[in-house]
């Protein structure tokens, strides 16, 4: 039997223990020079926003958008729970985002693009250049006979060919799926297939890290791998990093690829009307892990969402025209799509879009950038904020910036880490809006609203307007608040940024977030759907909501959700393993990382090359992201009488609690060979209480 290295063993509770154990905090009042600036200070707008005012009282979120023509039907629920918003208008997104600013704002910076390589010049692109820019893209898109309704699978880096690449295929109603750029060449290959895209667009390379990688090698990958599932990409479009320079080792493949700066100077200067769209028609895919290895499309609507990211950015982040924002996330995540290119476009914003990773060169890099071009709302996530702090807690105390508002994302945070946010980063004179959401709600659900609401650190807040949240028990009675009881997070009503249905699949799309609580599969009500979130929650006394992480099996590591199954099926694919099972471990710095348990098949010996090539396939199948933080051989797995693994009996081994009850197993000796293998003969147990993620894992099928 064999384990890799121990790195630094966590025999005591972590940073990240997640929240249902940290302890009620005080009260942190937003400034009177916040209030007095800030777009939404209405005390009454949750009134106006509540359920007795509902659909109608979303039509302020529509009327802040231009449509060609206008809606006829705030909510229809004829074919609930697949709700459609603002029906029988025309609207499109990209003229919302960028030509409706021309006159105004035609000569402000909309972004503002950092190179990783500091030798490198920032690049302002104005609203008038990113209308140019778009323009462009989109007659070439044309060119290629995309209309609307195809799809096309973008895998690109934080560059602005992005965004405008994005903007380019909402122009002509082409429903875009942009996928994270650290995914791997077939991650990317199995969205090809599943959204049926038949052009690739990416970029020859990018720098992260100080190493310019080549990204044109996961292309072709991604190519084959759809091929293999039965998809065929026509026509691979390469953005060069450096125009006129190509900045990857793989070759390029005649006849298929082709570099997109090569092919704009057909298009230079040409002009492409907006289409006018029905207000329900889809704007984008957008993939998230599900708990079985394939992922699911989560498809947006155009005037639903983008009336909601719009609506979001200009109340809970604060966004006004003369602020300069920096959302530090990544465009391939749903973060990006609506509080980097949609919410902040359509609200006239000028955006920070910064190439690299935070901390290189080293961890003073955001504090410069903030400084040198004069960032006041700033947005990130737990895992940043937790690396910076631990790399340079001092940094920003060096540099002169000024937060009016910082926002953190993807992840409960714990509230010492909220602290440094707020007296280190925020330099006590910034809002922190910890906001709650995920992909497949399109927007913000759960926060404070900046200048109404006092913050709490651990604690999103209470749901935004419109937003009305309830948690269940198991059997469906409503969980008290102040009760100190935990529950399945629901919302009792749909919002015009959810997301609108699985792509290619309906059946999964009401099994997953609708089944559960539902009472009457008949009912065209929207009363009797609450939308199953897939987080446990508790609420305080207050009415502010605890996030404690996943109910399902899918480990959120550093804001990324992914799917055990995902994991499991990619170390599957190394010949020498018979049984896969992972797990969620407490990372100081993460939040919670997978660890892997494999046995082998008969007359396999165990050893470190198997172990690497598990490790390897994890990467090659997923991205590095998914890298496992161990990989132990076992003997064979803890399993029910009827073959089942226990993930569960795992889990409580790798997060040094006790296993429990094992004496149902088929297997139970089994238990105790593993404890040793992981532990050490004489491991000491922690007797706190596990997260209630990490405990509740394991137990859904």
């Amino acid at each position: 039997m064999a384990a890799t290295p121990k790195v630094k063993e966590l025999t005591e509770v972590s940073e990240a223990q997640i929240a249902v154990h940290w302890k009620e905090e005080e009260y942190y009042q937003p400034s009177e020079k916040f209030k007095a600036q800030a777009n939404m200070r209405d005390p009454h707008v949750f009134e106006q926003f509540g359920l007795d005012r509902f659909p109608d009282c979303f039509k302020t979120y529509a009327d802040m958008l231009t449509w060609f023509e206008p809606y006829r039907t705030v909510l229809d629920t004829s074919d609930a729970p697949f709700w459609k918003w603002f029906v029988g208008g025309k609207i499109n997104a990209c003229y919302n985002c960028v030509d409706r600013h021309l006159e105004k704002h035609g000569r402000k910076a909309a972004f503002i693009f950092v190179p990783e390589q500091e030798s490198e010049p920032d690049v302002a692109i104005t609203y008038r250049e990113l209308y140019d820019r778009v323009n462009e893209v989109a007659a070439l898109l044309r060119g290629l006979r995309l209309k609307a309704g195809d799809r096309v699978t973008l895998h690109m880096p934080m560059l602005p060919e992005l965004p405008i690449t994005m903007l380019a295929c909402a122009r002509l109603g082409v429903i875009h799926s942009q996928v994270f750029g650290g995914f791997s060449g077939q991650a990317c290959g199995s969205r090809i297939q599943d959204s049926g895209s038949r052009v690739l667009i990416t970029m020859d390379g990018y720098w992260r890290n100080g190493t310019l990688i080549d990204h044109k090698v996961n292309a072709d990958i991604a190519v084959r791998t759809a091929k293999e599932l039965g998809q065929d990409v026509d026509k691979v479009l390469v953005w060069q990093r450096h125009p006129g320079k190509y900045s990857a080792k793989t070759p390029m493949v005649s006849g298929r690829d082709v570099f997109v700066n090569d092919l704009l100077k057909d298009y230079k200067g040409k002009s492409v009307d907006p289409v006018a769209l029905p207000g329900e028609a889809p704007l984008f895919l957008m993939y998230s892990s599900g708990t079985t290895g394939k992922p699911k499309g989560a498809q947006h609507g155009i005037a639903g969402y983008l009336a909601y990211v719009t609506a979001t950015s200009k109340w809970v982040l604060d966004i006004h025209p003369d602020d300069v924002y920096w959302c530090m996330a990544d465009i391939g995540w749903i973060t990006g799509h609506s509080y980097i290119v949609y919410g902040p476009l359509a609200s006239a914003a000028t955006s920070v879009l910064y190439e690299g990773v935070p901390t290189f060169p080293d961890a003073g890099r955001p504090w410069r950038i903030a400084e040198r071009l004069g960032v006041n709302i700033f947005h990130t996530a737990p895992t940043a904020i937790r690396m910076l702090r631990k790399l340079g807690p001092q940094e920003p105390r060096k540099y002169q910036y000024h937060f009016k508002s910082m926002t953190t994302v993807g992840e409960p945070i714990e509230p010492e880490a909220w602290r440094w946010y707020y007296d280190e980063v925020g330099k006590q004179e910034a809002v922190i809006t910890d906001t709650w959401w995920m992909t497949e709600t399109g927007g913000f659900l759960g926060t404070t609203m900046p200048a109404l609401h006092a913050m709490k650190p651990g604690s999103c807040g209470p749901a935004a307007p419109g937003i009305h949240p309830v948690i269940y028990d198991e059997t469906g009675a409503e969980v008290p608040k102040g009760s100190g009881k935990a529950g399945n997070l629901c919302i009792r009503n749909p919002w015009p940024g959810i997301m609108q249905t699985i792509w290619g699949d309906r059946d999964r799309y009401v099994k997953t977030y609708f089944a559960k609580y539902n009472k009457n599969p008949k009912s065209k009500d929207w009363r009797d759907w609450p939308f199953l979130c897939g987080d446990g929650a508790v609420q305080a006394a207050d009415g502010y909501y605890r996030i404690l992480g996943r109910i399902d099996d899918v480990i959120n590591v550093a804001g990324h959700r992914l799917g055990t199954k995902e994991i499991e099926s990619a170390c599957l694919t190394v010949p020498e393993i018979a049984e896969a099972a992972v797990v969620p471990v407490q990372d100081e710095l993460k939040g919670r990382v997978p660890e892997v348990y494999v046995a082998l098949k008969p007359g396999v010996p165990p050893g470190q090359a198997v172990i690497d090539r598990v490790i390897k396939a994890n990467e090659e199948v997923i991205g590095k992201i998914a890298r496992p933080k161990h990989v132990y051989i076992v003997p064979d797995m803890p399993k029910t009488r009827s073959g089942k693994i226990m993930r569960r009996v795992l889990a409580a081994i790798s997060n040094r609690r006790d296993v429990g009850d094992v004496t149902t197993l088929a297997n139970p000796d089994v238990v105790e060979q593993i404890r040793v293998l992981v532990q050490g003969k004489d491991a000491a147990k922690t007797q706190e209480e596990l997260p209630e993620d990490i405990a509740k894992f394991g137990q859904i099928e």
